[in-house]
Parts: C-alpha cells; structure tokens; sequence
C-alpha cells in the first residue's frame, strides 16, 4: 500500500499524543524495566532498517551511474560528512541548540510577579510552579522530539516517496518517551505534537523538492548512507556505543554530490 507524502510525521504526531496521554493517566508508575525493554526492541528494528537501507547501495541506477565503486561512494560519503561534521562539530552545537532553546524559553517561569499577601503568594506560586512545569515539559519533549537524526533522515525519506521506516521506528520511540515525559512533567508535553508537525513537516516539504532536482542514482546513495547513519542511532538505542550521529548528517548532503562528482569522471 503506498502511502501518502508527510503520513510519517502524521504518524508521530499521533503517537506523542497517545503516548503523552498515557503518561499523564499512568502518572509515576511506568516502571523503568518497560522502558529499557522497549528501548532494547526499537533499538533492533532500527538496526534491521538500516541495513535494508545500505542495501540500496546495489541500485542499478547507482551502479550504473558511478560503475563498480558504488560501496566506495557510499562509505566515502559517511567518512567526508563525519570528517565535516566533527569540524563543525555539528552534535555538540545541536546539543548547544537545545540548551540555549530550553534557558530562553524557560527564562522567568520559576517565579511569581509583585509581592502579594501570603494566602495570594501561595497561590501565585502554585501557578507559576503549573506554567513552568507546562512549559518545560513541552519545551523538554520538543527539543527531544525534533532535534536529532531521524527526525531529519525520516522525514526526507518520507518527502522523496521512500517509505515512513525511519520516522515509524522514530514514533515508537517519541511515544515511549511521551509517556515517561508525560508522567514526570505534565500536559505541556501534549503541545510538543506541534512541534513535531511543523519540524518535520517542513523537511518533509524539502524532501519532496529534493525529488525534482535528484537522480535516481544519488536518491539511492542518500538511502544507502543514511542507512550507515541509522546504524549509529541503533547501536546509540542499544547502549553499545555512543556514535556521535549528529556528526554524520553532513554524510546526507555529500552523498548527492559525491556521485555528481564520481560520475562525471567516470563518464
């Protein structure tokens, strides 16, 4: 059955709302051993769909395109993307991102105006600790949610008409963690479903266009070192090895090029 373009993030922003909500009606009583064993699951599925993605690198049309070094282009891709990646050392500055994004979107909420009497200071704060707490908790779901790997991999994929593998795997994991956000932090967690629509949405919307402007060929070594991208996010899920993954996303813009490059040579 194909589906239609953007049905990924349609998917995601569904499974932050469910999880959300069965965050909030379980409260603190997820226990930690469901949330290892689901991590442990996805972490798996993700390896089994990377795989199905480096796969793509014996496309006919890449092969025909840059001759017998298809592998070569594929791994070359990741090596130069990393290399550029660590020197702009994209994953710390995403992380950066996040906790600049978190301060200023936090920034007051801790504390209620004037200096009111003590039954209205009560209060008061009562309400300031509910709109901080609402507050952190979506900007705490959203930052997770939209800033990382599959969210972007996912959602071009998606865009280019290649399947919702990545943002499926990508929605059970936001719905796990909805759920323990949702019990920890409250319903602001809920409102980060937005976040997720307009993010995703809008790269969606890029990989739709990328359609247009690539060829088979580099359309297939995207898939094919994304895959090697998403082997990191597997074995990061797996708690195996924390692969710097935000490093290789450089890797997604090189590839295109690389075969550009490499086959004009070829030819």
């Amino acid at each position: 059955m194909t589906l239609f373009v953007g049905a990924g993030t349609v998917l995601n922003v569904l499974t932050v709302l469910l999880g959300g909500t069965i965050g909030l009606l379980l409260g603190s009583r997820l226990p930690e051993r469901v949330r290892l064993v689901a991590m442990d699951a996805l972490g798996l599925g993700t390896l089994s769909i990377a795989v199905l993605s480096i796969l793509d690198v014996a496309d006919p049309a890449l092969s025909e395109a840059v001759g017998p070094g298809a592998a070569l282009v594929v791994i070359g891709s990741a090596l130069l993307g990393g290399i550029i990646g660590a020197l702009l050392r994209v994953e710390s500055r995403l992380e950066q991102l996040g906790h600049v994004l978190r301060r200023v979107l936090l920034r007051g909420r801790t504390e209620p105006a004037g200096d009111p009497e003590p039954a209205e200071a009560d209060a008061g704060s009562r309400t300031a600790r509910g709109d901080s707490r609402f507050v952190e908790g979506f900007v705490t779901a959203s930052l997770v949610f939209c800033v990382g790997p599959l969210t972007v991999l996912g959602s071009i994929n998606d865009g280019l008409g290649r399947g919702i593998d990545e943002l499926a795997v990508k929605s059970l994991l936001d719905g796990v963690a909805a759920a323990a956000f949702a019990s920890a932090l409250g319903s602001g967690v809920l409102l980060s479903a937005l976040s997720v629509a307009v993010v995703q949405g809008t790269l969606t919307v890029v990989g739709f266009l990328l359609g247009d402007l690539l060829d088979a060929a580099q359309v297939a070594a995207l898939s094919a070192t994304g895959g090697l991208v998403l082997l990191g996010v597997g074995l990061r899920l797996l708690r195996l090895r924390d692969v710097p993954v935000g490093d290789l996303l450089p890797a997604l813009v090189v590839a295109p090029v690389l075969v550009a490059a490499v086959g004009a040579f070829v030819t």
